[in-house]
C-alpha cells in the first residue's frame, strides 16, 4: 500500500495526472477533463465550473498489484490550508513542476513543508509537449531552488510537439537494453550513475574502476537516498495525452515508502478532512497509524475527550464510496457517525500521530450580506458546517448586529464561497470588500450625560463616566444608581444596551478596553417606558465618547521569517516601511530568521510580495497578537451604520419607529 499526495502550483496538471491514473490504472472507464468540468476528483459545483481545486479529494486505484491511496489537493495559495491537512497524513508525495512556468513561489511553499516533515518526494515535470518547455532550465532551477538531491531517473526523447516520451535510465532489461538509446538517455545514465555513486564511497570507487555501476546497485542506493529524503527523483510527462503517466505510478510503487502502521499496536488515528453527505451526514476522513477501526466500535475522541459509535467505514472516489467495515493501521478510510468530530481531532491514542506544520493563515476578515432576514439562521448554519470543514474561517456571528465575519486567505477564496453557499444551499450570499478591522479606545477620562425627555411621552436621564481600562481588557460595565432612583428592570436594560451601543464609535470602530459606570438615572412614574432606555443608552454613550475622545487601536501579528541571507537587508528595510519591529536576525545554514511584530494593516499583502522578493524561498508564519495604538499620522474610519446618535433628533424619530415597528 501507498498513501501519496499530488501537490504543486495552481496549473502545473494534478488533477489532469490524477485523472489519467485513475484511468489507466483501470479505476475509471472514461477520462475526464479539468477544462469540461468531468474530473473525478473535481466534483464540488464550483471546481467544476471555475476549472481549479478548492478541496483536497481522496480517491483510490491497484497498480501492480499495490493499493494507492491518492490525494489531489488544491495549487492555489488561496485554499493552501486544504494542503496543510493533507501533508499531515501522507507518506510520500510526487510534487508536479510544469515544463514551461517551472519552479514558482507555491512549489516552493510545499517544498519546504515536504522536507520539514520529512516526506519522501518525486519530482515530475509536466507538459513536456507544451510550446515553451525547457526541461534543462527547470531541471536546473529544481536543484538550484529545491534541492541538490533531484536527480533524473528518466531522459526524454524531444521537447514541445516532438514529445514522444520519457525514456527510463534504469530499465529492466539491465545495459542490453540501453544500446538503442539516443546520445542525451546515455548521458543522462552516466550523470544518474555518477549522482548515487557520490553517496557512498565504496560505489564511488567501484564506479571509478569499472566505470559503471549495473542496474541493481543503482536501485538498492536510489531506494536508500529516497527513503532518507537525500535523493529526490526525476520523471517527466505529458498527463494531457496520458504520456508518461504509467512510468509515474511505476515510480510511485517503485521508489515511495510502504506506510508504517501496526494493527496490534493502540488505537491512534487522525481526522485530516471533514466532508457532509445528505445521507450519511458528517463524513470523517481518517488516517490510522495503530490498530484497526471497525463499523459498530465505539472510539474516544483524545482531542475532545468524549466517546463517539462508528456506524460505517467508506472508501472514497470522489463522490463514490463502498462500505468495507474495517480501517487497519497504515490505511485511509472515511468514517461516518461522528457528529462532533473536528478536523485535527486526534482519535484513540496521540501516540505515532504526526504534528502540524502550518503554511496557512488567513489575514482578512470579511463580511456576509444576504437578501432578507429570513434566511440569517439558514446562513448562519451554513456558515457554521462550511467552518467545520476548514476550522481558519473561524466564523463569528455578531447575534444582536444579525452580522457575520469570517476570516479569509484571499479574494478567490471569497469567490469560491459565494459560489459553494450557492450551489450546495441555494443561499445567495455575498461578501464586502476584505478589510482590517479596527477598534476605539478612550483617550481620557470623561462623562456622557443624556436627558430624554421630549417628544413626550418618555423620560430617561442618565449619566456616565467612561475612562480607558487595560489594553486587552474589553469593556467593564457596571452601576451605582441605588434602585429607588432607577428601577432594576430598567438598569438591566441600559445594561444590555452598553456592548451593543459601542459597536460603533466615534470613527464608526468597535469601542474596547473601557470601564463604563452608570453614576446617575432617574425614571418617570407616568411617562417612563422601558424602552426609553433603548433609545436613551446609546446617546449617553456617544456624548461620553465625545467628551474622552477616542484613540484609534490596530490589530497586530506576531511574526516569524525565514529567508536566505542574500535577502535579509532588503526585508529589514521592507519590514521597516511598514512599521514592524524585530529583534536581532539569527543567521543559521545560510538563512536569516527574524521575529517581531508588525501591523496587519500595512502587511496585507506582504506573503504575497514575498515571494517575489525572495524569489518564493522567504517562509512567513503569523498569527494575531493583540490590539495597539495606531501612530498619530494613521487614520482609519468606516461608515457608521444606521443613524448616529448625536444626531440626537433624527435618531430619536428612526430608533422609535424602529421599535414601534418591532
Amino acid at each position: 500500500m501507498r498513501n501519496v499526495g499530488i501537490f504543486a502550483h495552481v496549473d502545473a496538471g494534478k488533477t489532469t495526472t490524477t485523472e489519467q491514473m485513475l484511468y489507466r490504472s483501470g479505476r475509471i472507464r472514461f477520462l475526464g477533463s479539468v477544462d469540461d468540468g468531468t474530473a473525478q476528483t473535481d466534483w464540488l459545483e464550483v471546481e467544476r465550473t471555475r476549472g481549479i481545486s478548492v478541496r483536497s479529494a481522496v480517491t483510490r486505484f491497484e497498480w501492480r498489484g499495490v493499493r494507492i491511496n491518492l490525494v489531489d489537493t488544491p495549487g492555489h495559495a488561496d485554499f493552501l490550508s486544504e494542503v496543510e491537512r493533507s501533508l499531515r497524513v501522507m507518506d510520500g508525495a510526487v510534487l508536479i513542476v510544469s515544463s514551461v512556468e517551472g519552479v514558482q513561489a507555491q512549489t516552493e511553499v510545499i517544498w519546504q513543508a515536504l522536507r520539514d516533515l520529512g516526506i519522501p518526494t518525486l519530482l515530475y515535470v509536466n507538459k513536456m509537449d507544451r510550446m515553451g518547455a525547457e526541461p534543462e532550465r527547470v531541471l536546473e532551477e529544481i536543484r538550484r531552488l529545491l534541492s541538490a538531491g533531484a536527480i533524473p531517473v528518466q531522459s526524454y526523447d524531444g521537447v514541445e510537439g516532438e514529445f514522444a516520451g520519457p525514456v527510463e535510465l534504469l530499465p529492466a532489461g539491465g545495459e542490453g537494453a540501453a544500446a538503442a538509446w539516443p546520445e542525451k538517455a546515455r548521458a543522462d545514465r552516466e550523470r544518474l550513475a555518477e549522482k548515487i555513486a557520490e553517496r557512498d564511497d565504496a560505489l564511488l570507487e567501484r564506479y571509478f574502476e569499472q566505470g559503471n555501476l549495473d542496474d541493481s546497485e543503482l536501485v538498492s542506493a536510489l531506494q536508500d537516498g529516497v527513503a532518507r529524503c537525500e535523493l529526490f527523483p526525476v520523471l517527466y510527462g505529458a498527463s494531457n495525452r496520458g504520456v508518461g503517466v504509467d512510468a509515474l505510478m511505476d515510480a510511485i510503487v517503485q521508489w515511495l515508502p510502504a506506510p508504517a502502521g501496526d494493527t496490534e499496536q493502540p488505537l491512534s488515528g487522525v481526522v485530516f478532512k471533514l466532508d457532509k453527505d445528505p445521507t450519511m451526514g458528517r463524513l470523517a476522513y481518517v488516517r490510522l497509524y495503530g490498530g484497526v477501526l471497525r463499523n459498530r466500535d465505539t472510539v474516544r475522541n483524545h482531542s475532545l475527550d468524549i466517546e463517539e459509535k462508528v456506524t460505517q467505514i467508506r472508501k472514497m472516489d470522489g463522490q463514490r464510496s463502498e462500505d468495507v467495515g474495517i480501517l487497519k493501521a497504515g490505511d485511509i478510510a472515511v468514517v461516518c457517525g461522528w457528529s462532533r468530530v473536528r478536523i485535527g481531532d486526534i482519535i484513540g491514542a496521540s501516540e505515532g500521530v504526526p504534528g502540524v506544520r502550518r503554511l496557512a493563515e488567513p489575514l482578512l476578515t470579511v463580511q456576509a450580506q444576504w437578501r432578507n432576514e429570513a434566511e440569517y439562521p439558514a446562513v448562519v448554519a451554513a456558515m457554521q458546517e462550511l467552518a467545520d470543514e476548514d476550522p481558519y474561517l473561524d466564523v463569528q456571528w455578531l447575534q444582536e448586529d444579525r452580522e457575520l465575519h469570517l476570516r479569509v486567505m484571499g479574494p478567490i477564496q471569497i469567490e469560491v464561497l459565494e459560489q459553494m453557499l450557492l450551489s450546495r444551499y441555494g443561499l445567495h450570499v455575498i461578501f464586502g470588500e476584505p478589510s482590517v478591522i479596527y477598534k476605539e479606545t478612550p483617550a481620557r477620562k470623561g462623562e456622557g450625560f443624556v436627558a430624554y425627555t421630549m417628544p413626550k411621552p418618555c423620560w430617561a436621564i442618565l449619566r456616565f463616566v467612561i475612562e480607558p481600562g487595560e489594553r486587552g481588557s474589553g469593556l467593564e460595565y457596571h452601576s451605582v444608581v441605588r434602585p429607588e432612583r432607577l428601577l432594576d428592570s430598567y438598569q438591566n436594560e441600559v445594561a444590555r444596551r452598553v456592548p451593543e451601543a459601542l459597536e460603533q464609535g466615534l470613527k464608526g470602530w468597535p469601542v474596547t478596553d473601557l470601564k463604563v459606570t452608570l453614576i446617575e438615572g432617574e425614571h418617570h412614574v407616568w411617562h417612563t417606558h422601558p424602552l426609553d432606555f433603548v433609545v436613551a443608552t446609546p446617546m449617553g454613550l456617544m456624548d461620553g465618547l465625545v467628551h474622552t475622545g477616542t484613540i484609534l487601536l490596530e490589530p497586530m501579528l506576531r511574526f516569524r521569517l525565514s529567508t536566505p541571507e542574500e535577502f535579509g537587508g532588503k526585508l529589514m528595510s521592507e519590514l521597516s516601511v511598514m512599521r514592524g519591529e524585530f529583534d536581532m536576525p539569527v543567521v543559521r545554514q545560510g538563512r536569516m530568521e527574524l521575529e517581531g511584530r508588525l501591523p496587519v494593516a500595512t502587511s496585507l499583502d506582504f506573503p504575497a510580495r514575498l515571494g517575489s522578493m525572495t524569489k518564493g524561498r522567504g517562509t512567513l508564519t503569523t498569527y494575531f497578537d493583540g490590539y495597539q495604538q495606531c501612530p498619530a499620522d494613521v487614520s482609519a474610519e468606516r461608515r457608521r451604520r444606521g443613524v448616529n446618535p448625536l444626531d440626537t433628533s433624527k435618531y430619536i424619530l428612526a430608533t422609535r419607529n424602529a421599535l414601534s415597528m418591532g
